[in-house]
């Protein structure tokens, strides 16, 4: 099986063909979903839950540290920013921002906890603080809503300097969602070429002999906890926006364990690009086969086994193995004689 570790850094490259091809993609997406039978908000869930699978693999992916309680700051991020809009201003940057922070924090906070673990305590608390916000989300009903959430969460304008757009509307919402997915894209290809990344690679290959060489490993841990908290924070605004309410079940298990699943499908393990394969293969399977079946999520679920025991390293694996079987293109030193003059 190969690994992240197998492809190349590229740290002089900011923008690469697969970031053409998304922005691309993104671009056309309002045209392409309602061709083949989709509906506009489905390109919303998709942005904003491949933000949240790149964030999320940073630490799955990169450092292999295993999180089966990120739900918890996707949800953080959304009561976040509609506290903000209800209590102190109806304004996107700054619901934005106590989104990042507020999940940053209670990513920060746990990361403290967690990293001078690892292994399976590690990924037991990591759920263990997970169901402590879930069941905070649930019994501060006078903070979150309780059960029932917290409701009419407004979409503020987008205000750059003198101009003003409006963001009621699926179609500037999702071109919205599209930007920050890029940026988030960019940026966390930076970082994950950086030495930085590379340290991450390091302490998934070996944690021990990451120590020994002189890294202080459980900086690094808490770094891309936060990092990757802070991301889903971000994720969690935009659905707050998407839905105009935040509910305690983004916060739940359930929810934790789908992005493990779309980033493991996708081969967030074996490529940065992973996640995103993930995530459209999920929403495709589910609205695909839902129109098919109710019971697309058993079938979903057997793909997904099938995907672990037969092929792990995902869609992206399988696509970076077709790419490598492909035969090599002639070079001019073995081209005709003829042609070469």
């Amino acid at each position: 099986m190969i690994s992240l570790s197998d492809i190349p850094a590229r740290p002089a490259a900011w923008i690469t063909l697969p970031m053409i091809v998304l922005a691309t993609v993104l671009l056309a997406t309002p045209w392409l979903l309602p061709a083949v039978g989709l509906y506009q908000y489905l390109g919303i869930e998709i942005a904003i839950w491949i933000i949240f699978a790149l964030g999320f693999n940073l630490l799955f992916g990169y450092t292999g540290l295993h999180s089966f309680g990120h739900g918890a700051y996707l949800g953080i991020g959304a009561y976040a920013f509609g506290l903000f809009q209800h209590n102190i201003a109806v304004s996107l940057w700054g619901g934005l921002l106590a989104a990042v922070l507020a999940a940053g924090v209670a990513g920060a906070l746990v990361g403290a906890f967690l990293s001078h673990r690892r292994g399976i305590y590690y990924a037991l608390l990591t759920i263990g603080f997970g169901q402590i916000f879930w069941f905070l989300a649930m019994k501060l009903h006078r903070v979150t809503g309780g059960e029932d959430g917290l409701l009419g969460i407004p979409r503020p304008p987008l205000t750059l300097g003198p101009w003003q757009v409006a963001l009621t509307d699926n179609l500037a919402l999702f071109y919205f969602a599209a930007v920050l997915l890029m940026l988030v894209a960019v940026l966390g290809w930076r970082l994950a070429n950086s030495p930085f990344g590379r340290v991450l690679q390091a302490i998934r290959q070996n944690e021990t002999r990451a120590r020994f060489v002189g890294y202080e490993v459980w900086r690094f841990k808490w770094a891309v906890f936060t990092l990757s908290a802070m991301l889903a924070g971000l994720a969690g605004s935009l659905l707050a926006m998407a839905q105009q309410s935040a509910y305690p079940d983004v916060m739940s298990l359930h929810q934790s364990g789908l992005v493990v699943m779309m980033v493991l499908v996708g081969g967030g393990l074996v490529s940065f690009w992973g996640p995103v394969l993930g995530v459209v293969f999920y929403f495709v399977a589910r609205d695909v086969l839902g129109g098919l079946t109710e019971t697309w999520l058993l079938w979903y679920g057997l793909i997904f086994m099938a995907m672990v025991m037969l092929r792990p390293e995902g869609l992206a694996g399988m696509l970076h193995g077709l790419s490598r079987r492909r035969p090599p293109l002639p070079t001019a030193a073995t081209a005709p004689a003829t042609e070469a003059v």
